[in-house]
């Protein structure tokens, strides 16, 4: 979106925009994962648990803590939108915002995925990503961004007037319905912001909006994660394929998508310091 101004730029513009930048949280205040152990026990993983995501569906699994998951494709280019939860408590979720915070747009290997506030702590270190070779192209786009929301039939009803009942919200929530005996109104207030899994996206150099635009992922290709507590997830396999024109569609090719879970020796995790919740209290 263009934004205009009737505003003239003061005399000292040109100052004002030439000063640097600073890095939020700097590289190396965050305490980083043990990636050596981790590589270690992923040589060992035994798998113990898959789960089908069929086109324009959502479907939930567990990992307990110490096991290994991975989301897969399997029989053409799908996109997936990610949630997670604490699997005893939904109040502690998947926070993409600080976790966008913490590390970047796009994440990948040695990233963590962060929950909510007041835990705050990492629920899942991602250990391997068979398509970290992307980086960032030409236009600025990069894979398994944690910058867009979801698509959702509230903002497809703003935008075109029209009822769509199969956007990732709405099968995220359907989804977790099913799982923990919840009506669609209950489960949908613990639907949250997602990682966007195999989706490339970025922001326009010259409007800076949010775009997306065909990903290049294929079968075989797998994002693989660690979970640093027992969680539950919802995988949804997006409605608009690999995202190369839309996101919320009948018409687009999709696929499913699998997950699946593995359990390491978990000899070679001993001594690995699980995190506990977030060990700031209010004085209030």
């Amino acid at each position: 979106m263009s934004k205009s101004t009737t505003v003239e730029a003061p005399a000292d513009a040109a100052a004002r925009r030439a000063i640097k930048p600073v890095i939020v949280y700097p590289n190396g205040t965050l305490p980083a994962p043990d990636m050596q152990t981790l590589d270690t026990a992923r040589k060992t993983l035994t798998k113990v648990g898959e789960v089908i995501v069929a086109p324009r569906d959502a479907a939930t699994f567990t990992v307990p803590k110490g096991h290994f998951f991975r989301i897969l494709s399997i029989d053409g280019p799908q996109v997936g939108d990610l949630n997670l939860w604490n699997a005893d408590d939904l109040s502690e979720r998947f926070f993409s915002g600080k976790t966008r915070a913490l590390h970047a747009t796009h994440v990948s290997v040695g990233d963590r995925l962060w929950s909510s506030l007041p835990s705050l702590r990492p629920m899942a270190t991602i250990t391997h990503d068979t398509l970290s070779w992307y980086g960032w192209d030409e236009d600025g786009g990069g894979i398994h961004d944690v910058i867009g929301t979801r698509c959702d039939p509230y903002t497809n009803r703003l935008l075109s007037g029209g009822d769509y009942h199969h956007c990732c919200h709405s099968n995220l929530t359907r989804a977790l319905g099913k799982a923990k005996g919840l009506s669609f109104r209950e489960a949908e207030k613990h639907v949250h912001d997602v990682l966007n899994v195999f989706m490339c996206t970025g922001f326009t150099r010259d409007t800076q909006q949010y775009f997306m635009k065909a990903s290049p992922v294929r079968p075989g290709d797998f994002i693989e994660f660690f979970a640093e507590i027992d969680l539950l997830g919802c995988l949804s396999a997006c409605p608009g394929g690999d995202c190369s024109a839309t996101h919320s569609s009948d018409t687009s090719a999709c696929y499913p998508l699998k997950v699946e879970i593995f359990r390491p020796d978990f000899a070679l995790l001993e001594g690995w310091s699980f995190p506990e919740r977030n060990a700031y209290r209010s004085p209030e």
